[in-house]
């Protein structure tokens, strides 16, 4: 991809030269055709290529316009363009399995009936609720029937919905961990809730302080990883929370963000397995696949399901049908476990070489989290996860400090900064990773 974009920069490839076929010069460099394909798309995606309908690839003609150090003139608001991303919560784009989901998208289009076309059905197409209750159930062990998933554009709206619904039901108060996802709290404070946080130590969410919240009505909570800390909410407080819910009346919303994705054993349950009544589940394929996709679930307990898809609504933003019954197909026909057992071993290998790599240059450096996820936690003995942000952008490397995740009223000490290791493509991740310990020296 660097030579194309120097060889167009020092006009060797001059606006509106023809590049061959992608299958032609795949065949030529000895490569395989979707790497060309995605080189191409980047390059078109960026302003240096134009795609002809039905007649190729050309060098753009405005390709001489663009700076020399930028692949296509930003808007003056834009943020930075990071030359190495290892920000925490973003998968690797570049693995997106367009073949197959080609495929699926083909296949649902040909076969799907005429009203598929038609307005969607706020509860979700039936094909992929169907197909989300028998994965989940076999992957992540949720009791799930499809008419207890309802299909959302992510965990975002998810929350939204959830969020809405407990209002209604005059919740005025929800427990969160004091260190979550920057969305969370915001979400729950516009739709009227107050937050009220839970300390999170080794053993993930400290549930026993729920006794000392009479007001509580709902809990929030990332059991099977902690994010951002990664640490796994351990069985005695599992089995609290549920009892304490059973007890007091009240919801736990597990934020399943990643599940899948652990590396030294198989991966824990779900929360919502241990009491389907009492957890409301949320999913995406936002890590396991593209955030882009706006694909997510719940599942819900079956009193919940006629309140929360009248919250949703007929005008609610929708996920469109073809996405829907692609997933659905992508399921249904192995294409989505055979994904994430590929990612998975990929995800692996790249935490096991960021781990060897700090241990090796920066010895001093704390690495906190369990095997699993897409992030991981480095605690500096001399530098603040401030200072270390300011020393990334630099290295023009995006990172996040664990203060960003930090709930305003949390008291604890910890700091620190959060690494996502799966963002990088292939062919960035070595770059990305000697600027971290650049960051860190």
């Amino acid at each position: 991809m660097d030579a194309f974009r120097e060889a167009i920069r020092t006009g060797r490839l001059a606006p509106g030269s023809r590049l061959p076929p992608s299958r032609v010069l795949a065949t030529d460099l000895g490569l395989g055709r979707n790497t060309v394909v995605r080189v191409y798309s980047e390059l078109i995606n960026e302003g240096w290529l134009t795609a002809l309908h039905g007649s190729g690839t050309e060098v753009s003609r405005r390709s001489s316009e663009l700076p020399s150090g930028w692949s296509r003139p930003r808007p003056p608001a834009a943020r930075p363009r990071w030359v190495h991303d290892l920000r925490p919560g973003f998968p690797d784009l570049s693995s997106f399995p367009r073949d197959e989901w080609v495929r699926a998208v083909k296949r649902t289009v040909t076969t799907s009936p005429f009203e598929a076309f038609g307005y969607i059905d706020p509860h979700g197409r039936g094909e992929l609720r169907d197909a989300v209750a028998r994965y989940l159930a076999r992957a992540r062990g949720v009791h799930a029937h499809a008419d207890n998933v309802i299909v959302c554009s992510g965990a975002a709206q998810g929350l939204r919905l959830v969020a809405a619904v407990l209002v209604n039901a005059g919740v005025t108060k929800v427990a969160i961990e004091e260190f979550c996802l920057h969305t969370q709290r915001p979400a729950l404070l516009k739709a009227g809730i107050e937050p009220v946080l839970l300390p999170v130590d080794a053993d993930g969410a400290d549930t026993s302080v729920l006794d000392d919240m009479p007001d509580v009505g709902a809990v929030l909570l990332t059991p099977s990883h902690q994010f951002p800390l990664g640490v796994a909410l351990q069985s005695d407080r599992r089995a609290a929370v549920v009892d304490w819910a059973r007890r007091r009346g009240a919801l736990i919303i597990e934020d399943d963000y990643d599940g899948e994705f652990r590396y030294d054993r198989s991966p824990v349950g779900a929360l919502q397995g241990l009491d389907h009544d009492r957890v409301i589940y949320m999913g995406t394929a936002s890590k396991s696949l593209a955030p882009g996709l706006r694909l997510g679930w719940l599942v819900v307990p079956d009193r919940l399901v006629g309140p929360i898809v009248a919250e949703k609504g007929w005008a609610e933003d929708s996920v469109g049908f073809v996405n829907q019954l692609a997933m659905a197909d992508f399921i249904d026909s192995g294409a989505y476990d055979r994904h994430i057992r590929a990612m998975r071993t990929r995800y692996r290998r790249r935490r096991e070489q960021l781990i060897e790599t700090v241990n090796r240059q920066s010895p001093a450096t704390r690495i906190v989290g369990m095997s699993a996820g897409l992030q991981v936690l480095l605690e500096h003995p001399s530098r603040t996860g401030a200072e270390l942000v300011r020393r990334a952008t630099r290295e023009q490397l995006a990172v996040e400090s664990l203060d960003f995740f930090r709930n305003p009223d949390s008291t604890s000490d910890r700091d620190g900064l959060v690494v996502g290791f799966a963002a990088p493509s292939p062919s960035a991740w070595t770059g990305s990773l000697d600027a971290l310990i650049r960051t860190l020296r």
